[in-house]
């Protein structure tokens, strides 16, 4: 029999795709609840309590709640809401973090999972911060398109179904200019910035798959590093990795101009590109990466591999089913 999963909140986007990774794995035993007894905090508690790790796809509020419920300390938990991303006593789920991340994950009981934008804004700023290229106190801008399933059921619902009266016709729409979105705060604090960058993302009218992108004055930087230091700074950083890679340079100047936000759909990859101009001293850096895979689901899967031992890559060698 193979290890005690719940999902609660398996109805959501997120907790969707997780069930369709893990419910054909025999090394995976799923628990799950009625539709009438989900909302039921005894029931909950009592799959809570009964599991060898649980899996939150729930909003921030219900999120604690669920950890409040806890009184079995043999349970381990993989938050995928905001909740605790930013809390000193959870370990963040980007394993690919540093080179004791992937441990610090095995050995965790309670890990978040990190959210799909700040996954690819992370990916590209700490190895810099962590190489010297890029001061902590830089003024960053970081961009991103996402697809609609980024916004959870609401925002699908304005996307695909016409009979909605929030139906949404316009093919492309930026959000979050209040600069308060909620990835913000875990960028600062696992990438290693000491100043809140402007973080403006956007919605396309697609369902999945995103680009995150971090735009970078070179030449304002102490040292002036090229963009062969940055692209060899990200490449060392990677090496070896099964599910983020950084393209050739060469690769990314093919690419320039027709990078997809859906080409990775699916998957739990992400993959990371620098373009430049070594005159000009500019680079934009951009992660590709599906936002319900790498971005969510598939992040949260590869964190219970690592967490119950299991091969990193069970159930994520495949395309998911959406």
């Amino acid at each position: 029999m193979g290890a005690r999963v719940f999902i609660d909140g398996e109805a959501g986007t997120t907790g969707l795709q997780i069930r369709a990774r893990l419910q054909e794995r025999s090394s995976i035993e799923l628990l799950s609840l009625d539709d009438s007894q989900r909302k039921d905090p005894v029931h909950r508690a009592r799959l809570l309590n009964s599991a060898d790790l649980v899996v939150l796809c729930l909003p921030d509020a219900a999120a604690r709640e669920a950890v409040s419920l806890l009184e079995n300390p043999d349970v381990r938990v993989i938050d995928a809401s905001t909740a605790h991303r930013t809390d000193a006593n959870w370990v963040f789920g980007f394993p690919e973090l540093d080179a004791g991340q992937e441990e610090r994950v095995s050995k965790a009981r309670f890990v978040s999972n990190p959210g799909c934008y700040s996954t690819g804004a992370i990916a590209l700023i700490q190895p810099l911060i962590e190489s010297g290229l890029l001061p902590a106190d830089s003024a960053l801008t970081i961009n991103g398109v996402s697809g609609y399933s980024g916004g959870g059921r609401s925002m699908i619902e304005a996307y695909e179904d016409e009979a909605s009266p929030n139906f949404v016709t316009r093919t492309y729409h930026s959000y979050g200019l209040g600069l308060h979105h909620k990835h913000v705060p875990e960028i600062v604090v696992r990438s290693g910035l000491t100043q809140r960058p402007i973080f403006v993302p956007s919605v396309g009218r697609y369902r999945q798959g995103m680009l995150v992108q971090v735009p970078l004055q070179l030449g304002a930087l102490p040292g002036k590093p090229s963009v062969a230091a940055v692209h060899s700074a990200l490449t060392a950083h990677y090496a070896g990795q099964r599910f983020v890679s950084v393209a050739g340079l060469e690769e990314a100047s093919a690419a320039q101009g027709m990078l997809d936000p859906e080409a990775l759909n699916g998957t739990n990859d992400m993959r990371l590109y620098v373009f430049g101009d070594e005159d000009l001293e500019q680079a934009v850096l951009i992660a590709q990466l599906d936002n319900l895979g790498k971005g969510a689901s598939g992040a949260a899967v590869q964190n219970l591999n690592i967490m119950l031992g299991l091969t990193a890559d069970e159930g994520l060698a495949a395309r998911a089913a959406a």
